[in-house]
């Protein structure tokens, strides 16, 4: 598994991997949606088709690279300084580091992800952060085990205090075989008392028909996209206080002012929960 941290950021000899250019992939589509560089023909070619479908997509994607960014400034605001990204995807302006230290900048992060291209860019987002707060770790969600043991998390991540778990748009993208309720009862589990969960799901509640059609568009994909409903993405706060307003379409999560027009075809549920008790 490979790794960087803080102020080593990559060993000079490092070479990235091999990065598959022809498979689709949701953090290069996401890349995409947003307006960035970092992706591929297949990345944009199966990304069009989505929009072909759902045109509202490029600004579900920016509505949640929005939410993070209030999510992250509650959190901060709030006295957390500890913040575990997992499926962070392609570093880019608005990220959680940037948003963090703007707020504290004692902040430590720790930005987790499977795809190789987040790696190649992690000189960039290291260097421009403050030195030595900054870790990003290669690990997969579907082996939360591994995230929580690994030795550059432990080195920045100490799980006997507070600790935000960010699962932004990123749990659709986990299969129903893979179990992500499981999954995310394992990352609760570890955290301590005074913890935060954040969680942005993509949703077909609103237009069943035309969120199939969309999802197709990730059939190709290294990853398929997995619409679930209310009851499953509150599930996954599930024994924990949820932050007002609760589990709410994503623009209606305590908007910076009025909710934009349009935001009813944001089709996705976003939310906060808080770990008390022992």
């Amino acid at each position: 598994m490979a790794e960087l941290a803080g102020s080593d950021v990559l060993d000079p000899d490092w070479v990235p991997p091999v990065i598959d250019t022809s498979v689709a992939h949701p953090a290069r589509m996401y890349d995409y949606y947003l307006g960035g560089k970092d992706n591929y023909a297949a990345d944009r070619e199966a990304a069009e088709k989505v929009l072909a479908v759902l045109p509202e997509a490029r600004a579900m994607a920016l509505a949640n690279r929005a939410f993070l960014g209030r999510a992250v400034r509650y959190l901060a605001r709030a006295g957390v300084r500890q913040f575990l990204d997992i499926g962070t995807g392609i570093p880019g302006p608005g990220s959680t580091s940037e948003t963090a230290h703007e707020v504290a900048p004692d902040a430590h992060i720790v930005y987790v992800d499977n795809d190789p291209i987040v790696l190649t860019h992690a000189r960039a987002l290291l260097a421009a952060d403050s030195p030595g707060l900054t870790t990003v770790v290669q690990a997969d969600l579907r082996q939360p085990d591994d995230i929580l043991s690994h030795p550059k998390v432990r080195e920045v991540i100490d799980f006997d205090r507070p600790v935000a778990v960010l699962l932004v748009a990123v749990l659709h993208f986990i299969r129903p075989e893979d179990e992500p309720a499981v999954i995310v009862e394992r990352l609760k589990q570890n955290l301590a008392p005074g913890s935060y969960l954040v969680v942005s799901h993509g949703t077909g509640d609103f237009d069943p028909r035309r969120s199939e059609a969309a999802v197709r568009g990730y059939d190709k994909a290294t990853a398929p996209f997995v619409v679930r409903d209310l009851k499953e993405v509150s599930g996954f706060f599930d024994g924990l206080d949820l932050v007002e307003p609760g589990v709410v379409q994503l623009p209606w999560w305590r908007p910076d002012g009025d909710v934009p027009e349009g935001s009813e075809r944001i089709w996705l549920y976003a939310g906060i929960g808080r770990k008390t008790g022992s």
